[in-house]
């Protein structure tokens, strides 16, 4: 089962005294504060979560998959996930 964004909300909902709109604009707004924080080119570190790491890949060959043609891939952004001691050990667990 994969985790949803309503499920969040829900969960939030259920938890605490919030309104399903109060739940809704916390979840928004934490996602916005990760993207800004992100598209600012800045780490997002979430103790006993992980760390959302910003890194630069370089230009590189590609190849076309449907013609076999090579390309040149610009630079860009990506966002890795580096996991905590925390979150590996429950992963872990046998």
């Amino acid at each position: 089962m994969t985790l949803t964004k309503e499920d969040l909300i829900d969960s939030i909902y259920n938890r605490f005294d919030f309104s399903k709109a109060k739940s809704a604009q916390a979840v928004e707004s934490l996602f916005a504060i990760i993207k800004n924080t992100l598209g600012n080119g800045e780490d997002v570190l979430i103790t006993g979560f992980g760390k959302f790491i910003v890194t630069k890949k370089r230009e590189r060959k590609g190849r076309n998959p449907q013609t076999g043609d090579d390309l040149m891939l610009r630079s860009r952004k990506v966002v890795r996930f580096r996991w905590s001691q925390v979150l590996r050990v429950k992963m872990n667990r046998e």
